[in-house]
C-alpha cells in the first residue's frame, strides 16, 4: 500500500459493463520528500476506483495489482488501482539514528 494524492477526476465515454456506476480519479504516488516538500510530481500517474468519495488534493492509501481487486470479489473488476483508505492527516516523525 502506498500514499497517493488526488490530482483529478477521470470520465469515461465508454467502458467495460463492470465500471458502469464506477467513479475513476486520477492519482499520483507521493515519496516521503514529495510529501514533505509538498510537491507533486507528474510523472507516475494512476487511475484509481474510488469508491469512497476523494476529493481534489486528498491524500489516500492506495493498493495496487490483485490487492486493489478484491474488495470486488468474488465478482470479477479490472481494477489495477484501488482507494483502500482517505487520510485526514499525514504525520511524519524522525528517529534520531542509534
Amino acid at each position: 500500500m502506498r500514499i497517493a494524492k488526488i490530482i483529478g477526476k477521470v470520465t469515461l465515454s465508454r467502458s467495460v459493463p463492470e465500471f458502469q456506476g464506477a467513479v475513476l480519479k486520477l492519482a499520483v504516488p507521493m515519496m516521503l520528500s514529495d510529501i514533505e516538500n509538498e510537491a507533486t510530481p507528474l510523472d507516475d500517474l494512476l487511475v484509481v476506483y474510488d469508491e469512497l468519495g476523494a476529493g481534489q488534493d486528498n491524500y489516500i492509501a492506495l493498493s495496487e495489482g490483485g490487492e486493489a481487486a478484491q474488495p470486488f470479489y468474488p465478482d470479477m473488476k479490472p481494477v489495477d488501482a484501488y482507494n483502500a483508505a482517505i487520510l485526514d492527516t499525514v504525520d511524519i516523525r524522525y528517529r534520531p539514528n542509534q
